[in-house]
């Protein structure tokens, strides 16, 4: 009997599950990805899970994150939701795949008061594709109570990487 070997993981994946091991290391990947793509340095993250189909990643309040009324900016919001995301995707995809957001609905569902957890899951399961399909992921932002404040549905384009790269 031939041996099944296990489907590869995914770089970013492989990266967070080594330096999720390590004292700090949660916090140490929140810093990483923030110097890939240093805008989401801004309402600094703390990814808590990462998995395949699945990212759990909070953000502190914190005056730098709130608007003129005191509760969490929109846009604070959407970079959240965005972030978790794009990681679930870039942990998720098959090799030789990549991904880039077309759009983005958001729904305000409460005051976002407190600390908020962004919860990032795929709308149906993500495959390989020899040209390039939408996917969309849905992003629910929960308040320290469990209860839903905001909601995106950020559409993917995935599709497969040029030749060479």
């Amino acid at each position: 009997m031939t041996p099944v070997r296990p489907e590869p993981v995914a770089p970013l994946l492989a990266t967070y599950r080594r330096m999720a091991k390590w004292p700090a290391g949660h916090w140490l990947f929140s810093r990483a990805i923030c110097l890939k793509a240093p805008y989401f340095s801004t309402i600094r993250p703390r990814f808590v899970a990462l998995e395949p189909g699945r990212c759990d990643v909070h953000m502190r309040d914190r005056r730098a994150v709130h608007n003129h009324i005191g509760t969490v900016h929109a846009i604070a919001l959407c970079n959240l939701a965005e972030l978790a995301g794009g990681v679930m995707l870039d942990a998720s995809l098959p090799r030789g795949m990549r991904w880039i957001p077309k759009g983005m609905t958001v729904e305000y569902l409460a005051k976002a008061r407190g600390p908020m957890r962004a919860m990032a899951t795929p709308e149906r399961p993500i495959e390989a594709a020899e040209s390039g399909y939408e996917l969309p992921v849905k992003v629910d932002v929960t308040n320290v109570a469990g209860e839903a404040v905001f909601r995106a549905r950020i559409m993917m384009w995935v599709s497969p990487k040029p030749s060479g790269r």
